[in-house]
């Protein structure tokens, strides 16, 4: 039996594209539903990586039609509120990067499934070894079952990851503040003409603003702050993650404090670049619980295509996990490798003294 632990969109896709070949497999999510939480924001799931996983699982068709083009709209400004950079996406323009909602590509996956290959409430507490790669999984409900390969995809604090080695997330020096607009076009529809269709950048010194459009009418809004870990665990309401604006354009601090309270706080966190380790019989992992990098938009791409990889070298090598894990691992780590110190240095000029300066050399080539 494959077990998959976590049904985030790395576990589903992983799931789906086994289904698609013929193989069965089971995923453990601790959630207790699939609408026991929000799923989060918007992903834009990339035409070099995501969307090869879209295919592999046969939902091209429904991903498209849950997927918005516009999304692809981006603007970009300094604290003073002059824009740098618009682009704004043509009616013909390729979907190269469209967004969806976490929400809606979620439940594409979830309804492609057999019913009960999801097995909800399930988290694990810890997976014993059996011997032949075999492993024993003790879950939090009291019950107990048995894999013949274990796929962790269960995030940056996996509880698979320890059987492979002892590495954990470390902060990264950037604190995430993020709050939403809801129904933003009724409550404020000033401040959604501002922000667009898709993303919204405003850039500082050390600091940086960004909104962006959701399919729901929710404009979500986040600071991220570089500073000392938990600096900011306090603030709970628009005027504390303000305050964090002062100096900035009255425009773009006018979209924080539009936000409804509670505020969350997210301390960044990454594992090493590069991360490795001695390959165990019955055991893998994928997506952030492998490669958990800085959040440029790379994550949730990483995680779909490490799934379909990893299906489609499972049913290139039936009943032989350990030639299939052997083949889809070297591949995983060096592409995750290459785009973790990508996002990394991303996020360095992003929380940088020049920041704005630094993202315009970026998106435009100019030096």
């Amino acid at each position: 039996m494959i077990a998959i632990i976590g049904a985030g969109p790395g576990g589903l896709t992983l799931a789906r594209v086994l289904h698609v070949h013929g193989i069965d497999a089971v995923v453990y999510e601790r959630d207790a539903s699939r609408t026991a939480r929000p799923q989060g924001g918007m992903l834009d799931i990339r035409a070099d990586s995501g969307q090869i996983a879209i295919r592999e699982a046969r939902l091209e068709d429904p991903f498209f039609r849950a997927a918005r083009r516009e999304g692809q709209d981006f603007v970009m400004l300094d604290r003073s509120g002059t824009v740098l950079l618009r682009e704004d996406t043509p009616d013909d323009a390729p979907l190269l990067m469209p967004e969806i909602d976490r929400a809606d590509l979620r439940d594409l996956l979830l309804d492609s499934l057999p019913e009960g290959t999801v097995r909800w409430g399930k988290a694990l507490e810890a997976a014993e070894p059996l011997g032949g790669g075999r492993h024993l999984l003790r879950l939090a409900d009291g019950t107990t079952a048995e894999s013949d390969l274990i796929v962790g995809a269960d995030g940056g604090n996996s509880r698979v990851r320890p059987l492979l080695c002892d590495d954990r997330p470390a902060y990264a020096g950037l604190t995430h503040i993020e709050g939403a607009i809801r129904d933003a076009d009724r409550t404020h529809p000033d401040l959604a003409a501002q922000v667009g269709r898709g993303s919204y950048w405003a850039l500082g010194p050390g600091l940086h603003l960004a909104a962006q459009r959701n399919g729901d009418g929710t404009v979500k809004v986040g600071i991220g702050a570089r500073c000392p870990e938990g600096a900011h665990d306090g603030i709970d309401g628009p005027d504390a993650a303000a305050a964090l604006l002062d100096g900035w354009h009255p425009d773009i601090v006018r979209l924080i404090r539009a936000c409804e309270p509670p505020f969350t706080i997210r301390s960044v966190k990454v594992l090493p670049i590069g991360l490795t380790w001695t390959p165990q019989p019955g055991v893998t992992l994928l997506g952030d619980a492998a490669h958990l990098m800085p959040p440029t938009g790379f994550g949730a791409n990483l995680a779909l295509l490490d799934a379909a990889e990893l299906a489609l070298a499972i049913a290139a090598h039936p009943g032989d996990f350990e030639a299939a894990v052997a083949e889809y691992e070297p591949v995983m780590r060096d592409r995750a490798t290459a785009r973790a110190e990508f996002s990394t240095s991303i996020m360095e000029e992003m929380i940088a003294d020049d920041a704005a300066q630094n993202m315009l050399r970026f998106f435009t080539g100019n030096d």
